[in-house]
């Protein structure tokens, strides 16, 4: 399909933040957004990019009133010498398919979805910010906009894609954060939508994460939505905890999001002679195993922050410190390994760089 690239008034560009330090996370955004729609017997239509403006919509549409909605997140890099890149796109363009059927929305193609961001980041790649912890986020966005108060899939979509040049996710930076392990409300449960990546499971997730700051942490860890006995996955990424060389995280069981990044670890540890596992984790074993010494460390993984060492581990009022609240050696190392990859430091061994023309 082509892609058409409407004019950009110059009094619509936006002034570019000069100081890099000040980025924060998804507050700024660039000149350009990729809008694609669908339309029942028509499929993808009218492609095109366009100047960063609002959308006018109808107050009847589906997204407001039955939360047909997913979204995806990704980011590109520029190297040293200028080019820029993507990290596993193809990997995003499926799950974004995957979230899509769930949903009950059409499917895109991963060649259309990745061309199109492709297009738009090498239109935009004067805003890729270069200092140490930044890069461009990419949000691909869908939304069913047909205007009927009903119950039933839209006949109408919009497909859209926005940046922002980001630096880190959390305000400390590469820095321990403190989890709160949730063990009174519950996020999603096989069968549910918490495999896709749709906005209504992190609405859902507001009201711990509120308590949990109020308390003191950072982030919600979330048990399984049954028995409330079996980690799952922090709001914002997969979990691992280490027992000395051997990594383990939980099985994706169809209530846990299948990471980008968690992937990569599975994939990248083995590699610099960790040892895999994927199993249920129970809490209290994970406790005890804490307490003796056995975990040694843990951290989360995502596109926002790529790897997080966690520094404290809450649970019904125990707290427990991990590496004396320090970042731990195979997080620094998976950290360094992958972000090293993402930013041109490292050769990619894995095929996972995608460069945009």
């Amino acid at each position: 399909m082509d892609i058409k690239v409407l004019s950009l008034p110059a009094e619509k560009m936006k002034q570019k933040t000069r100081d890099e330090s000040q980025l924060g996370f998804g507050k700024l955004f660039t000149d350009r957004m990729l809008m694609i729609e669908w339309k029942t017997g028509q499929g993808w239509c009218d492609a095109r990019i366009e100047p960063y403006a609002p959308f006018v919509l109808d107050p009847a549409c589906t997204v407001f009133h039955y939360a047909q909605e997913i979204f995806e997140g990704l980011k590109a890099y520029k190297w040293p010498d200028g080019r820029v890149v993507l990290f596993r796109p193809e990997m995003n363009a499926r799950r974004f398919n995957q979230s899509a059927d769930r949903l009950c929305m059409p499917d895109i193609s991963e060649e259309l979805f990745v061309d199109g961001i492709k297009q738009l980041v090498a239109l935009e790649r004067d805003w890729i910010p270069t200092a140490s912890g930044t890069s461009l986020y990419i949000r691909p966005t869908m939304i069913a906009v047909e205007p009927v108060l009903g119950v039933h899939p839209s006949n109408h979509y919009y497909f859209y894609v926005i940046l922002s040049p980001v630096g880190a996710y959390y305000a400390a930076g590469f820095n321990p954060v403190n989890i709160l392990v949730e063990d009174h409300y519950v996020r999603a449960v096989p069968g549910g939508t918490g495999e896709a990546k749709t906005g209504g499971n992190y609405a859902s997730s507001l009201k711990a994460g509120l308590e949990a700051k109020k308390k003191g942490y950072d982030q919600v860890l979330w048990l399984d939505g049954r028995e409330r006995r079996y980690i799952e996955e922090v709001g914002a990424m997969n979990m691992f905890f280490a027992y000395g060389k051997k990594i383990v995280t939980a099985p994706l069981n169809g209530s846990i999001l299948s990471g980008v990044t968690r992937d990569s670890v599975l994939k990248l540890a083995p590699t610099l002679g960790y040892e895999v596992e994927e199993c249920p984790i129970e809490i209290n074993a994970l406790m005890a195993d804490m307490r003796a010494g056995k975990v040694t460390e843990a951290f989360g993984s995502g596109t926002a922050a790529v790897i997080t060492p966690v520094g404290k581990l809450c649970y019904k009022d125990e707290v427990l410190q991990l590496t004396g609240g320090k970042v731990g050696e195979i997080t620094q190392k998976l950290y360094d390994t992958l972000t090293g990859i993402q930013t041109g430091k490292l050769e990619d061994h894995f095929g996972w760089v995608k460069f945009v023309e």
